[in-house]
């Protein structure tokens, strides 16, 4: 178990340092918001999902928004329910208690990391752990690293520490890609996420992406057993017409 979180956490590394410098972002902002630094490490330990927490600080205001709060988030980490069913195969004979523990340490990063590592057979539950605890201390270093320099780096999208978070994704994605037979769903996925961000409001594309981008292997799957199965006469007509031919 512990070799296999010190593999995670080393699979991990590559990605952790534009967590980190993303995570940055949100301490300037968090600074700049008026939120302490143990109330911003309370918020990585609890919460611990990089866009929920950058909608949480956008909308830190006196008094506390808290149930608009917890709506937002939901919606937005509504993401980590595709995330689980990916991960059932991997979850396998594992306890309740302990797939929540763990599930609370996926962060998209080391659950793609994760699941490039599971196609390749090298995968396990305590190397997603180890993932997430590497992803969770870069994170919260970061995140509390940003807020020490909120009050002297006004504008942190001067220095371009808000686009590690698109290379970072940009480099997950490329390592996921598995051919042409990726092509169908993440052109699906990108076209609906598009449309529903300028249509609906709040994080809805996000899921509408995600669901649409998995119902389409699984359409496809379907429709390929369709045709390699043809469909089966009944016994009784089958033993009618075999009875025809005899005579």
């Amino acid at each position: 178990m512990i070799e296999e979180m010190r593999r995670g956490a080393l699979a991990n590394l590559p990605v952790g340092a534009s967590v980190a410098a993303y995570g940055s972002v949100l301490g300037m902002l968090a600074a700049q918001k008026g939120l302490t630094w143990l109330q911003l490490l309370a918020m990585n330990l609890t919460v611990f999902a990089g866009s929920a927490q950058f909608v949480m600080v956008e909308m830190w205001a006196p008094p506390l928004p808290v149930v608009e709060m917890i709506l937002a988030v939901l919606i937005i980490n509504m993401r980590y329910l595709l995330i689980g069913a990916s991960l059932n195969p991997l979850f396998q004979g594992t306890s309740l208690i302990r797939k929540a523990a763990i599930m609370h340490l996926v962060a998209d990063e080391n659950w793609a990391v994760t699941m490039a590592a599971y196609r390749h057979g090298g995968a396990t539950t305590g190397f997603l752990l180890g993932g997430g605890i590497c992803l969770c201390s870069v994170w919260s270093m970061g995140t509390l690293l940003g807020h020490q320099l909120g009050a002297l780096v006004i504008h942190p999208e001067w220095f371009a520490l808000d686009f590690a978070f698109v290379a970072v994704f940009t480099a997950l994605t490329v390592s996921m890609w598995r051919g042409k037979s990726d092509i169908a769903p993440w052109v699906t996925a990108a076209l609906l996420a598009v449309i529903a961000e300028r249509w609906l409001p709040g994080k809805w594309y996000i899921v509408i992406g995600g669901i649409g981008g998995a119902l389409v292997p699984a359409l496809q799957t379907v429709f390929a057993s369709k045709k390699k199965d043809p469909p089966q006469l009944p016994d009784n007509v089958l033993q009618e017409s075999m009875g025809e031919k005899t005579k």
